[in-house]
């Protein structure tokens, strides 16, 4: 086998730190493992460029308690108790574990002791990257993935892509894939999400998998007029006004939809006059990178009021996903696992936002397990003489790829179709039936367009398959939207401001050409049916 031709137990498709943390996982399994960034890893995704919280709880019963009921209310009581009792242990060995190993310099309380319930991401992601090459991982950089090769016996067999440097294609043969590609951003511009364009949820469909909690992706972040930086932690100790000066009711650093709303009217402003000094000294401490534009514009939040907007941030600081059906995140299609971002994060978030410090720890959690059980999968199914070189193997999806037709349609027109209707604030946050309706038939228009006439080899290929991936992100994310018809979580109805009893289930959703959705029944925690 040569460079472009390559043999794995397991892939991992991703750079970010579920990605990383699945290939260490399955590397430690003794297994054989490839990971394919689309960017250089380490440096690529929306944790490599900027700070983040961490999920971290100390094993005591009552602040554990405390941590979970925190986003069951608000998250519509989707979640559930169990996952997120496992993330949290999880999460709280491995921070510990990576403490140790790779001699992280956390910040020290008064007490002493390190302080490890956040990371700054450009240094968290260089030192998961120097762990994974010591633990033998083969890295591929700048090597996007565009289809998952899949069996005769549909179970997942690796994956095709194309060397961006080299100009050439490749494929990994492999036993088990970890799809760690993050989630869909729809190229808006937020900070380092241009590489989240969901192309591994599309592969998964493709193949087979099914996906949850796609109407809770109308995630938007707070960002200063004209950058790209959407931490919105700090937003909570802001004041927000209209453009004539007043304070604009009801807005909040966690309630956008005012600001919204305004935005469509005229601009918005704020201050960060409600942080005391302490609280502005660890703030820079705390998230250096959110002050960075400020600094170079010359501006003091704490004191001036400077223009915001609201940026798309979808699936990324969203909530849906690659449906996950077993404690090792394993998927509905045999040898395909999912992990961070690019799986649902229902299971610990319900319907609410997983941004920040739920979705590392998901992403810490969700790696580990789905790469120990990959490598599991390798083991138990692939014997010496069945090994993953030796299947007959086909690509599994071809939208963007190979075209019905005769082509000849522009990934790019592709794309800011798909962002006329994903974008706008009165189309995707301040949601109506009537819109949501409209916006489905524009899109299906555009899938067909993609299916008939979108095509490309080598980088084109890549560019249309994200574009297809978009297309197919906004049809699943409306077509559960349209489903829920209440307000829940993220998910808000302008039209059914109230939260319906009879709702209270997740919601799957299929398919590519035809979607379909199908209600999953939740049990209510017991602590609160009680």
């Amino acid at each position: 086998m040569d460079e472009w031709d390559l043999t794995a137990d397991v892939l991992v498709v991703g750079g970010g730190p579920a990605a990383t943390w699945a290939a260490l996982a399955a590397a430690r399994s003794g297994v054989d493992v490839v990971l394919a960034d689309k960017g250089y890893c380490g440096t690529s995704g929306a944790t490599a460029s900027a700070g983040t919280g961490v999920w971290y709880v100390a094993p005591d019963p009552a602040a554990r308690e405390a941590a979970i009921a925190d986003r069951e209310a608000r998250g519509g009581y989707l979640a559930d108790r169990r996952w997120s009792a496992r993330v949290l242990d999880e999460t709280y060995r491995r921070i510990n574990e990576f403490a140790e190993i790779s001699r992280y310099p956390f910040p020290v309380g008064p007490d002493g002791r390190q302080l490890r319930n956040g990371l700054q991401g450009p240094e968290y992601m260089r030192r998961m990257r120097i762990l994974i090459r010591r633990a033998g991982v083969r890295i591929l950089d700048h090597s996007p993935v565009t289809g998952l090769l899949v069996g005769n016996d549909g179970a997942v067999a690796g994956a095709v892509g194309h060397r961006r440097r080299e100009g050439r294609d490749f494929r990994v043969r492999a036993g088990a894939v970890v799809l760690a590609t993050g989630g869909c951003a729809f190229l808006s511009k937020a900070l380092g999400c241009d590489v989240n364009t969901g192309d591994g949820t599309l592969f998964a469909v493709e193949a087979g998998a099914e996906l949850s909690g796609m109407e809770f992706s109308n995630a938007y972040g707070i960002a200063p007029e004209g950058t790209s930086v959407t931490k919105t932690a700090f937003y909570g100790f802001a004041t927000f006004y209209t453009q004539e000066g007043a304070v604009l009711a009801g807005a909040s650093g966690q309630s956008r939809s005012p600001i919204a709303a305004e935005l469509l009217r005229g601009r918005v402003f704020c201050t960060l006059d409600r942080a005391d000094e302490a609280a502005r000294a660890a703030m820079r401490l705390a998230q250096p990178n959110f002050f960075l534009p400020f600094d170079r514009l010359g501006i003091d939040p704490f004191t001036e009021r400077f223009p915001v907007t609201l940026i798309a941030e979808g699936t990324v600081r969203g909530t849906g996903g690659i449906r996950v059906v077993s404690d090792d995140c394993a998927t509905t299609v045999p040898g395909l696992f999912a992990a961070g971002d690019a799986a649902t994060r229902e299971l610990i978030c319900g319907g609410f936002t997983g941004g920040g410090s739920h979705n590392a720890a998901w992403a810490i959690a969700s790696g580990n397990w789905a790469g120990s059980g990959a490598a599991r999968h390798v083991r138990s199914v692939h014997g010496a003489d069945q090994g993953p070189a030796r299947r007959e193997v086909h690509v599994a999806g071809d939208a963007g790829v190979r075209p019905a037709g005769r082509g000849g349609l522009d990934h790019r027109d592709v794309v800011a179709a798909v962002q006329g209707q994903v974008l706008p604030y009165d189309k995707n946050y301040l949601r109506t039936g009537d819109v949501l309706e409209a916006s489905v038939a524009e899109l299906d228009r555009v899938w067909e367009a993609v299916r008939g006439a979108l095509g490309g080899q080598g980088i084109d290929a890549v560019r249309s398959r994200q574009a297809a991936a978009m297309t197919a992100h906004a049809r699943w994310m409306y077509r559960a939207a349209l489903a829920r018809t209440e307000t829940r979580g993220m998910a808000k109805r302008l039209d059914h401001p109230g939260e319906d009893p009879r709702q209270h289930h997740r919601l799957t959703v299929g398919g590519l050409d035809r979607i379909w959705v199908r209600p999953e029944p939740v049990a209510f925690p017991e602590a609160v049916a009680s």
